[in-house]
């Protein structure tokens, strides 16, 4: 007695192939990254009431050359600090719209690309992405208010130091908004 494999069998079948594909295999995180990059939208302005001052400068943190970078350095500078690792899908869907406006407001506009991954790691994903952002490993805990579990996390702080943007997640960061925002912060 032959066994016979029907329409349901064949879409159960498919269904745990692609659930197999996407959790065990580098075919899952390039989807994943082409889901979070479809799915990515423009960061929003936080309410003016929700706009905290930052509780403090002192943070020191070491460039990709591991010379030294002191945050205090940044007061009354307009910030974006991004808090990202090369394993994290929704980071590196949002990483060509980084590069993409930090080619444009890197001279006006301090960027800094935080990570507590190995550093010739992040290194060699630079170098193949051919990314030149200004990445930063911690050497010491960030302000209290920048702490956030979630990968990737961006703040956008002003010049008096309020946090502007607190965003989550994957965004679209090139796009008409944050370049608009971005211009009235740097006017104030």
């Amino acid at each position: 007695m032959a066994y016979k494999i029907g329409k349901k069998q064949w879409i159960n079948a498919a269904f745990i192939l692609a659930v197999i594909l996407m959790l065990f295999t580098p075919i899952g995180f390039k989807i994943k990254v082409m889901a979070s990059r479809l799915l990515s939208s423009s960061a929003a302005m936080m309410k003016a009431e929700l706009q905290v001052p930052l509780d403090s400068y002192k943070w020191e943190l070491k460039d990709t050359d591991m010379g030294s970078f002191n945050f205090e350095t940044q007061k009354g500078k307009v910030v974006l600090v991004n808090f990202w690792a090369t394993w994290c899908a929704p980071c590196i869907a949002e990483m060509p719209s980084m590069q993409n406006l930090y080619n444009d407001y890197g001279d006006k506009v301090t960027f800094m690309f935080v990570t507590n991954e190995n550093e010739q790691k992040v290194l060699d994903f630079l170098k193949q992405k051919n990314y030149d952002l200004p990445v930063y490993f911690p050497q010491a805990k960030e302000p209290k208010v920048l702490s956030s579990k979630v990968l990737p996390t961006t703040y956008i702080i002003n010049k008096e130091g309020k946090l502007i943007v607190a965003e989550t997640g994957a965004a679209d960061w090139n796009s008409t908004a944050t370049r608009k925002l971005l211009d009235s912060l740097l006017e104030e």
